[in-house]
């Protein structure tokens, strides 16, 4: 079985999904050719697990100072580029292609009548699940930005929906840790992260950022350049992660017990529902802007424990190589029994449930 994947290369949490969905294929012998899109050649990082991936230009959004500028993202994406681009992309050599919300992949295989499947953060909210903030406009990008055949969510929940838990790496949970803190808000300026961090000067900030050209000191803060390995040794080792609200860096950090401060990115209704959905769990705490009191009120809270999730790359590779694409009862199954909650997030769960005259909590968990 020949497969194309297909990955929107705006955020590193696309990629990040994809990194563990080529190792999971890699130790399966799946073969799987790559394509990104959404950002520059030259801006990709650490892609060896790729092979000779392909790039296309795609589509993008555009941001500036923590919100997502609507008319800068349609004024600077090539609506003639990406139709040639789509036009362009023979799929005649490809079984199926995956797609993570790319764009160029998704419409290709729909013109040439290729079998499509979505596997992305994205696809669940085409489910029945909480959300805050859609719009109109919103449900029409998100049902057309990317279109596929099939579509499978990724997500912390499945609010008895066809979703599967988050894709996050399998690693053991350091032991040696220390207090710092890790942050990662790419989206905000970095002057104004600095002017909020060094406010608090007996803590310890890795600060990853886009505009770090190279490592430096700022104070109590260590700035760095955006690097996988580094960033990952600052997660396992660190107390905290403060954020925005995409999926990936919190399913990590919550994968490894960390404590949650998210700033949801203003205008991108996806990261307001994150977060409102982690808060309503009891997993992360928030702030709407970059507010020293949040910061410190956070600070002075604990983390509510390790949320324990499943090898799902693998059980999701497996299952697309087995070819039985519509059967996916079983494999919704097997994922979520062996996902573990903290008791205070079981607690608000079986509140939610109750509030909304659903199924039974536990039910829910062990029936389809």
């Amino acid at each position: 079985m020949k497969i194309l994947y297909g990955v929107q290369g705006t955020g590193n949490g696309h990629i990040s999904r994809a990194r563990e969905m080529a190792r999971a294929f890699s130790t399966l012998g799946g073969d799987v050719d790559f394509l990104f899109s959404g950002r520059p050649d030259n801006r990709y990082f650490d892609m060896e697990c790729f092979g000779e991936f392909k790039v296309r230009r795609g589509l993008t959004f555009v941001t500036e100072n923590g919100e997502v500028s609507r008319w800068k993202t349609l004024t600077s994406n090539h609506s003639a580029m990406f139709l040639r681009d789509v036009r362009n992309l023979d799929l005649s050599a490809y079984d199926v292609v995956l797609n993570d919300f790319e764009p160029v992949s998704a419409w290709a295989a729909k013109k040439q009548k290729v079998h499509s499947i979505g596997l992305s953060h994205q696809n669940a909210f085409l489910q029945d699940i909480p959300t805050q903030g859609q719009t109109w406009f919103d449900s029409m990008v998100l049902r057309r930005f990317a279109p596929t055949a099939q579509q499978l969510g990724v997500h912390w929940f499945h609010f008895d929906q066809m979703i599967l838990p988050p894709i996050v790496p399998i690693s053991e949970v350091s032991q040696d840790c220390d207090q710092s803190v890790l942050v990662y808000l790419p989206f905000e300026n970095l002057q104004a992260v600095l002017d909020l961090l060094t406010r608090f000067t007996q803590v310890r900030f890795y600060c990853y950022h886009p505009e770090a050209s190279h490592d430096s000191e700022y104070g109590n803060v260590s700035i760095r350049r955006l690097n996988r390995d580094s960033f990952h040794h600052q997660l396992h080792l660190c107390r905290g992660v403060i954020a925005n609200g995409g999926f990936e860096l919190p399913s990590e950090a919550m994968n490894l017990g960390k404590r949650l401060l998210l700033k949801p990115l203003h205008g991108q209704y996806e990261q307001i529902s994150n977060v409102m959905t982690l808060e309503m769990m009891g997993l992360a705490s928030s702030m709407s802007y970059l507010d020293p009191a949040a910061v410190r009120n956070w600070l002075d809270s604990d983390s509510v424990g390790r949320v324990i999730m499943p090898d799902v790359a693998t059980a999701i590779a497996r299952w697309v190589l087995a070819g039985n694409w519509h059967n996916c009862d079983e494999l919704w199954q097997q994922l979520w029994e062996q996902v573990e909650y903290p008791e205070v997030v079981e607690e608000a769960m079986v509140e939610w449930y109750t509030n909304h005259n659903v199924n039974s909590y536990k039910s829910a968990i062990t029936t389809v």
